[in-house]
C-alpha cells in the first residue's frame, strides 16, 4: 500500500530527529524530493542545517531551497532560530522569515539585531529579509542606514534597497 503525503511527512520528521545520522540524511533527502509538499517541515528542517552530519545539513538546505514561504504560525520559531550562533541555520531561518514577507512583521527586531552579525551572509540576509518585510520594517531603518557603511559592497547595496522597500 502507497504511503499518504501526510504519512511520509510524519514518519521523515520523526526520522529527522533520529539518533542515527544516516536515518537523518535519509528524512532529509525524502523531505527534499517532496517539494512543497515537505512545507509543514520548514522549522526541523532549518534545525537540521545545524546537524553534525554533512549530509544532513546538504539535504535540509536542499530542500529549504525548494520549499515556498512558511506558515504564519512559524513565524515564532524562524525568528527565534534566526538568532543562531550557528550561521548557516540562522540563514536559513532569515530566508524563510523573508520568504513570508509581511506576516513576518514580528521578526523585525530580531532580524534588526542580526545585521550586525559577524557572519556577512547573515547579515546581508538579514537586510534583504527586511526589504522583503516592507513598511512593517521602518524600525530597523537606523541599523539598515548604519549597514550601508560596514564596509561590504553587497550589504550596502541590499541595506539600500531594503531601504527603498519600506519607504523611508
Amino acid at each position: 500500500m502507497a504511503e499518504s503525503a501526510d504519512e511520509m511527512l510524519q514518519a521523515a520528521l520523526r526520522d529527522l530527529a533520529a539518533e542515527e545520522p544516516g536515518r537523518r540524511g535519509a528524512a532529509a533527502e525524502r523531505l527534499c524530493q517532496a517539494g512543497e509538499q515537505a512545507r509543514p517541515a520548514i522549522v526541523p528542517l532549518v534545525r537540521a542545517c545545524g546537524d553534525a552530519d554533512d549530509t544532513v545539513r546538504e539535504w535540509a538546505v536542499a530542500a529549504l531551497e525548494e520549499i515556498g514561504p512558511p506558515a504564519a504560525a512559524m513565524i515564532p520559531d524562524l525568528s527565534a532560530l534566526a538568532a543562531s550562533s550557528n550561521p548557516l541555520v540562522g540563514y536559513w531561518a532569515i530566508t524563510l522569515l523573508g520568504r513570508g514577507g509581511q506576516s513576518a512583521a514580528t521578526a523585525v527586531d530580531t532580524l534588526t539585531r542580526c545585521i550586525a552579525s559577524a557572519d556577512l551572509a547573515v547579515a546581508q540576509r538579514a537586510a534583504w529579509a527586511l526589504g522583503r518585510i516592507g513598511p512593517a520594517a521602518a524600525p530597523a531603518v537606523p541599523a539598515l542606514r548604519n549597514a550601508t557603511s560596514r564596509g561590504d559592497e553587497r550589504l550596502a547595496h541590499l541595506a539600500t534597497e531594503a531601504i527603498a522597500a519600506i519607504g523611508a
